[in-house]
């Protein structure tokens, strides 16, 4: 083995809450030696998180302390370095990759500005000249489109996967000697996701870094770590080689994690046909798939996406929805070209279904969600629910549909005010749609959703900054379903939590949609997930729809060539005991 870069001993964080202590890291040992990766999984609020935090000295030492504990990096123990001291370490020596990039990211400096200032302060005698180079190498080799032309992007300017690609490329920019790296694939798709880990793969074997990696997916686990740690209510219960752990894990807690993975939770019988109508008898070629506006090889539906076939009726209709953002330059900002987010894409989404949509982050999946919703603009094209054309409302009209339609956002730390309380932000939408006849009427029926989505009723009183990554995913989720909708778009609303709340999450969907017939835009990149739990799949890329059908037919016989490279990337877990 190498020799220790970094040591955990005994280490122990208490956090002061109303009151009372909370034990977030109690007695937590473990080492990482140069070179290596050593992974942290458990459930969202488990400690994993905190004890990341802890190492870098980030945490709010005005209510965190340490009373007795260790961290050792390169010898020196971080705990009792001077603020001095720590800031010439945090950025140069230790790097983090944060869980939620939107509220990471200055939003009032241009991604460019945001690497030259981090590696400015650990080279100042660099020239900004070179530095500019180095942060646009950086965003190349984290995979941007057009690094040289984003440099000037600010961060509401890019999608959720793109901001987390601009983290990482911060964290790697001063090239550290320990990468702290807290669920840093998230939001990615799984071609990027495979692109990343095996980047940080190459320069841990270029450089000698190591590397802190907090997850909740067992397939990059086995990818990527060398040993794992398993945290539960603060403590590591078990600590070992990744493969002999993986295989044959110890404790109860980790038995159960692994259990929870989608690989491995029975699959469900879809209720949409198979082998659709349309495409008996049909002499599609696959080198239609390619040919814009061509139908999608094994689709439930006909090419223009409209009718009802096999006896499930379409509660959003979508035909030929286009929506482009213009390029403007020049003195006069004329448009120059367009981006192309949604190009020419209909489909239908049945009633009381749930569709998974999937592709590459940057190919329009969250625009065309957010333009079925109309919360953004279409250039052209026609959306309808029952019907009913929904591009033509005005703002007022808009307002009664939306009782109908809601969205469970992929970033609930930036859409949840941080100034209300869970409470206020569950009853005001019952309030504005005339939902429950009184507040206290309301709060009950808030306290019930809370307890749907697992969590406690007491938590409607609490601030959303007091919650982890996934508990506020879980009340995010909560806003969409207080006011009974017929149909919510998801987007990535599972990308935050572990496997054992990602199952109960799912689990609730499925309860929800057969109580109350309700019908799921499923937005994301977890394969495993989608082939767990939609009914049928859709496949962007580039703004187009490449695929589409069941999703046992796009998923176990992928027609198009990038639906097969999605697959490919998808990082399985062996459970096989060898």
């Amino acid at each position: 083995m190498n020799q220790p870069l970094l040591e955990v001993r005994n280490l122990h964080t208490y956090l002061q809450s109303g009151g009372e202590v909370v034990k977030a890291v109690d007695d937590v040992s473990f080492t990482i030696p140069q070179g290596e990766t050593f992974c942290l999984v458990g459930e969202s609020g488990s400690g994993k998180s905190i004890t990341a935090l802890s190492v870098i000295c980030l945490l709010p030492y005005g209510i965190a302390t340490h009373p007795a504990g260790q961290i050792l990096f390169n010898g020196q123990d971080m705990l009792k370095l001077e603020d001095d001291a720590l800031r010439r370490v945090r950025g140069s020596q230790i790097a983090m990759i944060f869980q939620e990039p939107m509220t990471s990211l200055n939003p009032v400096f241009s991604i460019g500005e945001q690497i030259i200032e981090a590696l400015l302060l650990h080279n100042p005698d660099m020239a900004e000249a070179e530095a500019e180079e180095r942060a646009i190498l950086a965003l190349e080799k984290v995979h941007i489109p057009n690094a040289k032309g984003r440099f000037r992007d600010f961060p509401h300017q890019l999608s959720g996967g793109q901001r987390q690609r601009v983290m990482i490329a911060m964290a790697l920019a001063c090239e550290p000697e320990l990468l702290i790296a807290d669920e840093p694939t998230t939001a990615l798709d799984v071609t990027v996701q495979a692109e990343i880990l095996r980047l940080m793969r190459e320069l841990q074997d270029n450089t000698g870094m190591s590397t802190l990696f907090i997850t909740h997916d067992f397939g990059v686990v086995s990818q990527m770590a060398q040993q794992v740690g398993v945290m539960q209510r603060g403590k590591l219960v078990e600590v070992g080689v990744t493969r002999d752990l993986l295989r044959r894990p110890q404790h109860d807690y980790t038995k159960e994690l692994l259990a929870a993975v989608p690989d491995n939770l029975a699959r469900r019988e879809s209720k949409i046909p198979s082998v659709s109508p349309f495409l008996k008898g049909s002499t599609l070629r696959q080198d239609q798939l390619v040919i814009e506006g061509s139908p999608p090889l094994h689709s439930p539906v006909s090419p223009n996406g409209m009718e009802e076939q096999g006896g499930f009726k379409p509660l959003i209709k979508v035909k030929d929805l286009k929506v482009w953002f213009p390029i403007k330059k020049g003195l006069f900002r004329n448009t120059v070209d367009y981006v192309k987010a949604v190009d020419n894409v209909s489909l239908n989404i049945p009633k009381g279904q749930i569709m998974a949509l999937v592709g590459e982050s940057g190919c329009g999946k969250t625009t065309l969600g957010r333009a079925i919703l109309q919360l953004e603009k279409a250039t052209e094209g026609s959306v309808k629910l029952h019907d009913r054309e929904l591009t033509t409302l005005s703002t007022s009209e808009m307002r009664d549909v939306r009782v109908d339609m809601q969205i469970a956002f992929q970033d609930p730390q930036s859409s949840l005010n941080p100034r209300l309380l869970v409470e206020t932000a569950l009853t005001e939408p019952m309030k504005v749609h005339g939902i429950g006849n009184s507040r206290e009427e309301r709060i009950e029926l808030a306290g019930q959703i809370m307890e749907k989505v697992q969590l406690k009723r007491d938590f409607l009183w609490r601030y959303p900054h007091e919650f982890s990554g996934g508990q506020r995913q879980r009340i995010g989720l909560a806003r969409a379903l207080v006011v009974n909708p017929e149909f919510i778009v998801c987007d990535e609303i599972t990308s935050a939590l572990d496997v054992s709340v990602q199952a109960e999450i799912l689990q609730l969907l499925l309860d929800i949609r057969a109580e109350n017939d309700l019908t799921l835009l499923f937005i994301t990149h977890n394969i495993a997930v989608v082939e767990y739990l939609c009914d049928q799949t859709v496949v962007m890329y580039k703004g187009k729809v490449v695929e589409q059908g069941d999703t046992a037919d796009v998923c176990g016989n992928p027609q198009h060539a990038y639906t097969q490279t999605l697959l490919s990337a998808v990082p399985r877990l062996d459970l096989a005991v060898a």
